[in-house]
């Protein structure tokens, strides 16, 4: 069989993310985790936690704002200028490359981790100057792909948003699983199939229990 006909077997999955969440970190290795078991494709897309906050920073709790004001954007402005000056295919390594500094290592989202995170894929050091444009450039661009995702699935959740072929063809779109530890091998494929069965289902709206721990960043 061909590369094209063997990549073109595999069925899509879109995964909108934002750089600075941990829990769409955690979905989003859990996913990488799946494409090794079962014939997906990850293609990744950047949606942003300011700008769906952007318009009700009054509302939530005062150690959230200044990070969803100005924190939230300076990553966000960075991928977005990297897929735009060079291409959809580099969302995938840039977002593991930053994620692994800002969750696994801790580091956070500074400017000096995302210079790390650029240099780290060979994406030209330049781009760091996003970081602190305030009017940006591809500002558009960024929240296109945001209501892209979003609108898929509601403004009352956040990031991570997955949309994949359902059944019948028509698309099926949802926000997380949010899962810690990410699961690996066929536990990851057992909760991807799981998902995708509870996602499938005409009229299926949430399942959520109660959170009881961060998530735990240990075992990737």
């Amino acid at each position: 069989m061909s590369e094209t006909a063997t990549t073109s077997a595999k069925t899509r999955v879109d995964f909108w993310f934002d750089p600075l969440c941990p829990w769409a970190w955690m979905t989003s290795r859990w996913v990488l985790e799946v494409e090794k078991v079962r014939d997906i494709e990850v293609h990744w897309h950047i949606m942003s936690l300011a700008v769906l906050n952007e318009d009700k920073l009054d509302e939530l709790p005062e150690e959230y704002r200044e990070m969803l004001a100005k924190t939230a954007w300076q990553p966000a402005r960075v991928v977005t200028a990297a897929w735009q000056k060079h291409g959809g295919e580099v969302l995938g390594p840039l977002y593991t490359a930053l994620g692994t500094r800002f969750h696994n290592r801790g580091e956070g989202p500074t400017r000096e981790s995302v210079a790390a995170a650029l240099a780290e894929v060979d994406l030209p050091a330049d781009l760091i100057d996003y970081f602190d444009q305030e009017d940006f450039e591809f500002d558009a661009q960024l929240r296109a792909s945001h209501k892209e995702g979003i609108d898929k699935v509601g403004q009352e959740v956040g990031t991570p948003v997955i949309s994949v072929p359902g059944p019948d063809g028509t698309e099926v779109a949802f926000f997380g699983p949010v899962v810690t530890p990410a699961p690996k091998g066929e536990e990851a494929a057992r909760l991807w199939d799981g998902t995708l069965a509870v996602a499938s289902v005409p009229g299926f709206y949430e399942i959520k229990r109660t959170r009881t721990k961060g998530p735990d960043f240990s075992n990737l």
